[in-house]
């Protein structure tokens, strides 16, 4: 089974940026699509972007434009690079490894955007 541990979290203003990285081990990344959600407080998981092992990606509609996932499987991490940050990305954001027999979580990390 997949381990997987983010970073990059943080506090930034509004309009700033920050980059999550979400390291894997054990399995084999590249079949995995790999994916980013968030969850703030008392809303539903939702998903904010993934990536197919060949690179293919979605974007939930609220973060087009902004959000750029991508990953690097010789090093077997995704990253979410998020600009023009809003009040309302405020969340705990999960990093996801998903194939046809499992599913596997991050602990997440928190991304707080506030003046």
């Amino acid at each position: 089974q997949v381990q997987l541990v983010e970073s990059g979290g943080g506090l930034v203003q509004p309009g700033g940026s920050l980059r999550l990285s979400c390291a894997a081990s054990g399995g084999i990344f590249i079949i995995y699509t790999m994916g980013w959600y968030r969850q703030a407080p008392g809303k539903q998981r939702e998903l904010v972007a993934s990536i197919t092992g060949g690179g293919t990606t979605i974007y939930v509609d609220s973060v087009k434009g902004r959000f750029t996932i991508s990953r690097d499987n010789a090093k077997n991490t995704v990253y979410l690079q998020m600009s023009s940050l809003k009040p309302e990305d405020t969340a705990v954001y999960y990093c996801n490894a998903a194939a046809t027999s499992f599913t596997s979580w991050g602990q997440g990390t928190q991304v707080t955007v506030s003046s």
